[in-house]
């Protein structure tokens, strides 16, 4: 989720949930080890937090997950799943689902660089692959060279043809083939992506035998329908919280950013879900949106989206 999972929206992400695991945005392995590594991969160290990272060179990706683990992170991902057309042109992120060896030779690089666990986020297949042909074996290929976890998007990605947007909608969803593979591979996790929209749907793929879940755009959409409840009903752990509290709880961690120089908006334009589906939902994005980005905008402007939904500040 290139420009939605940087540092401070997963900052707001683990204030809602402590146990779930984060992702970074896909950031590529030379931007790693060339780019401004405070401002890539800064981040708060409390929970797990994963580094996806995009790449299709074996070196360059295994000193990328060097300093990932340098930086703290708790897993390294490959992202062989982008169609975006970024990656086709850079010949990684879904294209890598054309060539299995060559992921396995760069997850192996990513292995012996360093101790973090590496994991593949991978599509069910490409153009007009035959998913049931080929995902057994591009997972088969890349289990032998040390991945034991996969991250499965349940659709095809078109390569020509569809853009990033519609490669997330027009190609049909197929859980029921994510299932099958844990059941084809019971010795790997297999944890299934693509078009969960809840909890409770989250809940009904792990009671089928899946050992993870991954929400995207819902948990981004409607964080505190998802994260927000997620360490109670998937986990079992911690009282709900209201989204006041929420609030109440990044008010610090925003005047810490503010008062080093930081911008509201940076925090801000994550959290206009947070009240999506309640009353108050218009007013709190008006109010974030329209002030949020404004020179000079302070922690007034959080008070005031609260105030307008009927909510009060809440410890």
């Amino acid at each position: 989720m290139i420009d939605w999972t940087d540092r401070y929206c997963r900052q707001f992400h683990r204030v809602l949930s402590r146990e779930a695991l984060l992702y970074t945005e896909m950031i590529t392995a030379n931007a790693v080890i060339h780019g401004d590594r405070d401002r890539i991969l800064g981040h708060a160290g409390d929970g797990p937090v994963a580094l996806q990272l995009g790449g299709a060179d074996p070196g360059a990706l295994g000193e990328a997950a060097r300093i990932g683990a340098d930086q703290g992170y708790d897993e390294v991902n490959l992202n062989c799943g982008c169609p975006s057309d970024r990656v086709q042109s850079g010949a990684f992120g879904a294209v890598l689902m054309r060539d299995a060896p060559l992921v396995a030779d760069c997850v192996a690089a990513m292995i012996a660089a360093q101790p973090l666990e590496v994991t593949v986020k991978c599509r069910i297949g490409v153009d007009d692959d035959d998913p049931r042909e080929v995902l057994p074996r591009f997972i088969e290929t890349v289990a032998a060279a040390g991945v034991r976890r996969f991250i499965i998007h349940a659709r095809k990605a078109w390569l020509q043809g569809l853009s990033p947007k519609e490669n997330r909608e027009i190609p049909p969803l197929d859980h029921a083939l994510v299932i099958g593979m844990k059941r084809e591979f019971p010795q790997l996790s297999i944890s299934l992506n693509g078009g969960v929209q809840s909890l409770d749907e989250a809940r009904a793929l792990l009671e089928q035998g899946l050992d993870g879940v991954m929400i995207g755009r819902a948990a981004y959409q409607r964080p505190f329908d998802v994260l927000g409840r997620a360490d109670a009903i998937i986990w079992g752990k911690g009282a709900a919280q209201t989204r006041a509290q929420v609030v109440a709880r990044m008010e610090p961690v925003i005047a810490a950013h503010l008062a080093q120089g930081g911008r509201l908006h940076q925090f801000t334009r994550h959290m206009l879900g947070l009240f999506a589906g309640e009353s108050g939902a218009r007013a709190w994005r008006r109010i974030l949106s329209e002030e949020g980005g404004c020179a000079g905008a302070g922690i007034e402007v959080l008070h005031r989206a609260l105030a307008a939904t009927g909510e009060r500040l809440a410890a």
